[in-house]
């Protein structure tokens, strides 16, 4: 059974930087796509970023891209979301997920190619 544990979040000043950390165990690391995503109170969720592990390729949702970078640890099962210049917009809870790619970038998106995801974690970030 794949577990997800998100850890790294926090509070921070607008500017700041805060890097999360996604540690998997019980699945197939190396083969899948680890995804990030944030949901912020009343809205729906966003996605935020992703990378395949297997390749390092990456791609970020447009309010993040030139400010969060993914990267990844093989050798810890673990994926990186380093964040920088965070603006109050970012303050949400962060999950990451596991899934595969299938072919399609859509699918990690809109989080259909995920079927394990964390518990969250919470950024604020103040102004």
């Amino acid at each position: 059974q794949v577990q997800l544990i998100e850890s790294g979040g926090g509070l921070v000043q607008a500017g700041g930087s805060l890097r999360l950390s996604c540690a998997a165990s019980g699945g197939t690391f190396s083969t899948s796509t680890i995804g990030w995503f944030r949901q912020a109170p009343g809205k729906e969720r966003e996605f935020v970023g992703a990378i395949r592990v297997s390749l390092g390729t990456t791609l970020y949702g447009d309010s993040v891209k030139g400010r969060f970078t993914i990267s990844r640890d093989n050798a810890k099962s673990t994926v990186f979301l380093q964040m920088n210049s965070l603006k109050p917009e970012d303050t949400a809870v962060y999950y990451c997920a596991l899934g595969r790619y299938r072919g399609y970038w859509y699918e990690v998106r809109d989080g259909t190619a995920f079927d394990s995801w964390g518990q969250g974690t919470q950024v604020t970030v103040s102004s």
